[in-house]
């Protein structure tokens, strides 16, 4: 019984040092970002500058680069309009939805790694429910809060506290995703290009037309989940 108790008490003490390590880690990372000038190396222009630098491998560094800022708590939305900016509507879509599922699952592992154990052991019987139903519905859970624009680097350590499976998380993310990013890369991307070019008489263009549609219709997508939501439910 005595080795017991001695035992869980070890358990709960590692998981809360590896729980104030997540802690240390998330502080140290806004730090950087927020109030270090590290920050002057996020702007579109300087990580165009450095990315030329990298030749052909541009592409593999930006997505690298996404992923880390992603870890690093940068915003994605100041992530995905730098890839946009550099790589254009198309490509940034490819490498920005890369970028993010790359940081989403490093998020993701780094939350389960460190913060899984201690957060288990502060769920009560009440808690304990709503846990084992995340671990039951990971994908439709995480698929609805990706719709809904739940924040995005938060969501990825807080998951990882949850007992929803890699693997469900990962595909949830990966579709849940696909329109906000999209959207916004072509609606930043197209813009990027009319901006470069000088010819403003683009801006007449289906591109243009289509990129506001798709980024007015995006305020809607948090609406429209909720209602498949509510319809799920129902049935």
């Amino acid at each position: 019984m005595k080795t017991n108790t001695g035992q869980s008490g070890k358990t709960k003490g590692r998981g809360a040092l590896k729980a104030a390590i997540l802690v240390l880690f998330i502080g140290a990372a806004i730090v950087l970002v927020r109030y270090t000038p590290a920050k002057e190396y996020l702007s579109p222009a300087q990580v165009n500058a450095i990315l030329e630098t990298t030749g052909v491998w541009a592409p593999a560094a930006y997505i690298f680069f996404y992923a880390a800022g992603v870890c690093l708590f940068v915003p994605g939305t100041l992530l995905t309009a730098v890839g946009a900016a550099v790589f254009g509507p198309y490509q940034g879509f490819v490498y920005v939805w890369l970028g993010a599922m790359l940081g989403a699952a490093g998020a993701f592992l780094i939350g389960r790694y460190l913060g899984r154990d201690f957060a288990a052991s502060l769920v009560g019987p009440r808690l304990q429910k709503y846990d084992e139903a995340i671990g039951r519905n990971g994908f439709a859970t995480v698929l609805y809060l990706r719709l809904a624009y739940f924040p995005f680097t938060p969501m990825n350590f807080g998951m990882g506290l949850t007992r929803v499976k890699f693997g469900d998380y990962l595909l949830g993310t990966g579709i849940g995703i696909l329109a906000g990013t999209f959207i916004l890369t072509f609606f930043i991307g197209t813009l990027r290009q009319v901006w470069a070019s000088g010819d403003w008489s683009r801006l007449n263009g289906w591109q243009t037309y289509l990129s506001v549609s798709l980024f007015v219709f995006s305020f809607f997508l948090p609406k429209i989940a909720r209602k498949m939501r509510r319809e799920k439910i129902e049935d």
